[in-house]
């Protein structure tokens, strides 16, 4: 799973503008980023009434995918997944995973972005690590002014991602195997990679119809749901 580094704010506190200022250098940089946006609303429109991917959902498909030549646009029911599940489940190929929102997301490293006169959020959430203001800021070991956001993704990438980068998200693609519980990984060594890969495709190599497993590039995806969990 990719590190996760969410910025928080209340609202209109500049925290989406400096976010994907910040998306936007890393990007430059090589880094494969991808973005998961939280909001309190309900009921957002994406999608006119008469278009077929809202025919779709009024028709009452808990999930529907959106797919052109360009892009894929994904609408789904919130399960209730956390921000490392999601972030495991959708992009576990990318470097990076910036988060807005998300204020109580356990485990989950936080940016705050703070208006001069804002109620502050550290030490009221757990997990901020810096705080971007143009206000006084005592207290805090990590302070950022709204305009620094090349200092932003030097701080991010320097605590976050190991030398060269981009590699992490290169050597996850080409790991031989993974293995995550609810969107928290398990370091696995290559010959763990191996024998877990190895014992999967044994069965699946025996089941019928099981041809599509047999080439030599793709992917194979097993999951399994814990006892008592959703």
């Amino acid at each position: 799973m990719p590190p996760i580094i969410a910025f928080i704010g209340w609202h209109n506190s500049g925290k989406t503008t400096l976010a994907a200022k910040v998306l936007n250098i890393l990007g430059e940089r090589g880094l494969r980023i991808a973005a998961i946006k939280s909001s309190g609303k309900t009921r957002i429109v994406f999608d006119q009434a008469k278009t077929d991917t809202g025919i779709y959902k009024e028709s009452g498909a808990d999930g529907v995918l959106l797919v052109a030549p360009d892009q894929m646009v994904l609408q789904a029911s919130n399960d209730g997944s956390s921000l490392p599940e999601l972030a495991a489940r959708f992009f576990p190929d990318h470097d990076l995973v910036i988060a807005e929102g998300f204020k109580q997301a356990a485990g989950v490293a936080k940016i705050e972005v703070r208006r001069p006169g804002g109620e502050a959020l550290a030490g009221a959430v757990d997990g901020v690590i810096a705080v971007v203001t143009e206000a006084d800021a005592a207290g805090h070991d990590v302070v950022f002014r709204p305009e620094q956001a090349e200092e932003i993704a030097g701080f991010i990438e320097e605590k976050f991602l190991p030398p060269g980068g981009g590699r992490a998200g290169r050597a996850r693609a080409n790991a031989r195997a993974s293995l995550s519980i609810n969107g928290h990984p398990l370091p696995l060594k290559a010959w763990v990679q191996q024998a877990l890969a190895g014992t999967v495709l044994g069965f699946v190599s025996a089941l019928k119809k099981s041809q599509a497993a047999s080439g030599d590039e793709g992917e194979l995806v097993l999951r399994i749901r814990l006892r008592g969990q959703r």
